[in-house]
């Protein structure tokens, strides 16, 4: 039965959108009105709703344990898509799987039907889906996959939260030295208009500063605007991108974080597909478009020429000095133990561990630095307006 792709208004009076099967273009507005909902645009033809706004991770992670929780059950793969259509109450995946079982219908393997949504699942979704089709272990490999995507999901999300606390701190720090400077100190401007030299030092830079604020704070708030604009296209360029992953890797603390962050990625993915079936070159390959860090990309690069020519991992590896011995060895040992899979995995596992514990550590240094930072400089405004007004009772003397 053909599907139809739809936007209505309900008696809410709030838009939905979605798809509906029906014989006919007609029967799928008949069919709309029948559920209280009053058509406003049907289009032949199942398709993402929203396209600008492709599936989240969540929603794809969801989709994957449910489809497999199905596949255990013993229902054919038509038959749970399906389910999970009459399930899913977000349109824009259930669009994507509706288009998804029009071409299982039609034959089509699950990893042939979701190469049209390959920006939002990623090769090494569809390389896993693949891996389980050609060993007929669908259902076990989705398991695995949830796995993958959930210690992805918990990973990205540490590092996330992990961020927010010291963020909010910077922003209230650079908000209470603006209320300093922009009107607390303006408030003794009169009392110190006629002391000339005679005021301290400090407290004439503290008045200073907070005149420039009074004066050109606006035109500061767009330079600083436009200077962020300029600045996110710069980092989002190649070169700019380049240069801030090498910057970032060489840090003290938080290079070794970001260092062992991406490589936890590109181990926990080779490990991953190694597992299911996938050839190393092609695990390999995969492996290397997640990793996100510019600088340990192109080093990686090293790796499928390598392993064309019948060379070790652990030999390229070790060639191009960016990556640490503990990458070097497990690796190495994976080779010649024949367990190269599990080993991935395991050193996936230490990193993510190592990754968790050094952003707390990171944490722990950033959170006071911020607030003696921020208690310094709203104490030097503060004394240097204490001088100010001890020099005008000096004179008054």
């Amino acid at each position: 039965m053909p599907a139809f792709s739809y936007r209505a208004v309900g008696r809410d009076g709030k838009s939905v959108q979605g798809t509906i099967e029906a014989d006919a273009l007609d029967a799928a507005s008949r069919a709309l009105r029948a559920k209280g909902l009053t058509p406003l645009n049907v289009e032949s033809g199942a398709r993402i709703v929203d396209s600008e706004r492709p599936p989240s991770r969540q929603e794809i992670l969801s989709m994957t344990s449910e489809l497999s929780t199905l596949l255990r059950a013993g229902l054919s793969l038509d038959r749970a898509l399906k389910v999970l259509i009459d399930m899913d109450g977000q349109p824009r995946m259930r669009a994507v799987i509706s288009e998804v079982l029009k071409s299982v219908k039609g034959g089509k393997a699950l990893s042939i039907a979701l190469q049209p949504f390959e920006a939002s699942f990623g090769t090494f979704y569809l390389s896993m889906v693949r891996a389980g089709e050609a060993s007929g272990q669908l259902s076990s490999v989705l398991d695995r996959l949830v796995e993958h995507l959930e210690s992805a999901k918990t990973t990205r999300d540490s590092v996330i939260s992990a961020l927010i606390y010291p963020a909010i701190l910077l922003v209230v720090a650079v908000i209470s030295i603006v209320v300093m400077l922009g009107f607390v100190v303006p408030q003794f401007e009169t009392l110190f208009a006629d002391m000339g030299d005679a005021l301290p030092p400090m407290t004439k830079a503290v008045v200073g500063a907070a005149e420039f604020i009074k004066a050109w704070g606006f035109a500061l708030l767009i330079v600083i605007a436009i200077a962020g604009v300029l600045f996110q296209r710069w980092a989002k360029s190649p070169e700019g991108k380049a240069a801030l992953d090498r910057r970032l890797l060489s840090l003290p603390v938080a290079g070794g974080i970001a260092f062992e962050y991406e490589m936890a990625k590109f181990a926990r993915t080779v490990g991953t597909l190694l597992g299911n079936g996938v050839s190393l070159l092609k695990a390999i390959q995969i492996a290397i478009d997640t990793v996100g860090s510019v600088p340990l990309k192109e080093a990686l690069q090293v790796l499928p020429p390598a392993v064309k020519s019948g060379r070790r991992m652990s030999v390229a590896l070790e060639e191009t000095e960016m990556f640490t011995p503990m990458v070097i060895q497990m690796t190495r040992v994976g080779e010649e133990s024949g367990s190269l899979d599990g080993m991935m995995l395991e050193l996936a596992k230490v990193f993510e561990e190592h990754v968790a514990s050094g952003i707390k550590r990171l944490l722990t240094l950033l959170e006071p630095v911020l607030i003696l930072t921020m208690g310094f400089i709203i104490a030097l405004i503060i004394i240097s307006i204490l001088m100010g007004i001890l020099s005008v009772n000096d004179l008054a003397l």
